[in-house]
């Protein structure tokens, strides 16, 4: 392995704690700021919307910068975002310096993973690019989990501290490991980009990764809360209850792959409807800590189940359609998953605020995923009139 790609798999891991370890402070966030549990989960919004938006705007501002330099400043702006956000007195402050952070995440991934195929020869890029996102997944299984250990310890500042401290390991890797001499493709304009959402049936599958991936953080961003309040588990469990959690996400989404190699809809629409009746079911065990593990273990594996699916089934159909804007299709898809995060975020704080409460998040999610599951049964029939291409 190239020790270059060793370098943006540490980046990727670094951005990915950053992305999910506020799950598992949000209920020491909103104590310590005083803003209530639903305001706190804005802040997941706040960053997936970062994200969302913000990547493919910056991605075409900065396309004519070297992609060192880039990645470097990347890397800058990652470790001022957290160490801001270690530093914020309110809550306001705490927003704007998530959306820093956000900003840097969104560029990087969607130029790391050009730069991780140019690294290795042309019949490993794939794997490169695997290898990269794998720091996103052990992000999941190890950052997150250890990261609410430490804010729960030494309070949630120092957890954002220890994440720019990943940051800055990032970059070092990247200025000592990362050559130079990297090839700058064309960089594609807004208005290129703009083209891709012109198309209904990207746009369908669109809908199906932002509530489909998006309908579990009605009840993920506040699963730190529910297992305390609900489940009735002390808050030093919910560390190792959330490493559970990130080792059946990994399963997950080696199986999801797998299940979605030949007929990705198809493979979409089961795992849809058992991600729905699992968040379903998840509303009557969470009172009961044993039934909330096992079946916060099989939610877990559901959730990030469907991403390869919706990744390739998203490159087919814009093979089909949109054939000369492939990686700009496959890019959007990443805003949608993240705009999903962002819609479940906010859904959920306003059942948490409501009269239904914290116990009504999973069972609202699910009507999310059972609307995703609608729209998957709507393209599939789609295909079965007009096939779509099979990358080779």
């Amino acid at each position: 392995m190239p020790l270059a790609l060793l370098a943006l798999t540490i980046a990727a891991y670094a951005i990915g704690t950053t992305e999910f370890v506020i799950v598992g402070l949000l209920p020491l966030v909103a104590s310590d700021l005083g803003i209530s549990l639903p305001q706190a989960g804005l802040i997941v919004s706040v960053y997936a919307l970062g994200v969302t938006f913000g990547a493919p705007i910056l991605t075409a501002l900065t396309g004519r910068i070297p992609r060192k330099p880039l990645l470097l400043g990347l890397m800058a702006l990652f470790i001022l975002g957290n160490s801001a956000a270690a530093l914020s007195s309110n809550y306001s402050l705490l927003l704007v310096a998530r959306v820093l952070s956000a900003f840097a995440h969104g560029v990087f991934f969607s130029t790391g993973a050009i730069i991780a195929a140019s690294l290795v020869a042309p019949d490993r890029r794939a794997s490169a690019i695997a290898l990269m996102f794998m720091g996103l997944t052990f992000a999941i299984i190890t950052g997150v989990p250890l990261g609410t250990m430490i804010g729960q310890a030494f309070g949630w500042r120092a957890t954002f501290w220890a994440v720019s401290g990943l940051g800055v390991i990032g970059l070092l890797a990247i200025a000592a490991f990362l050559p130079s001499n990297l090839e700058r493709p064309a960089p594609a304009s807004l208005a290129d980009q703009a083209r891709v959402l012109t198309s209904p049936r990207l746009l369908l599958v669109y809908g199906m990764t932002a509530l489909g991936y998006g309908g579990t953080f009605v009840a993920f961003t506040y699963l730190a809360a529910i297992l305390e309040q609900i489940s009735g588990f002390a808050p030093g469990h919910v560390s190792l209850i959330l490493m559970l959690y990130g080792v059946a996400i990994a399963a997950g989404n080696i199986l999801g792959g797998r299940l979605a190699n030949r007929d990705p809809a198809r493979a979409l629409v089961w795992l849809f409807a058992a991600q729905a009746l699992v968040l379903l079911a998840f509303t009557f065990t969470a009172p009961h800590p044993v039934l909330a593990l096992i079946t916060l273990a099989a939610l877990g594996f559901l959730s990030f189940a469907n991403v390869p699916g919706l990744q390739l089934y998203v490159v087919q159909l814009a093979q089909t359609h949109r054939p000369g804007s492939v990686d700009t299709a496959s890019a959007f898809n990443i805003a949608a998953f993240n705009l999903g995060i962002a819609v479940g975020a906010w859904a959920g704080g306003l059942v948490v605020a409501s009269s239904l409460g914290l116990g009504a998040t999973p069972w609202v999610g699910a009507i999310l995923v059972a609307a995703a599951l609608i729209l998957t049964l709507w393209s599939a029939s789609l295909d079965a009139r007009a096939p779509v291409s099979v990358p080779a």
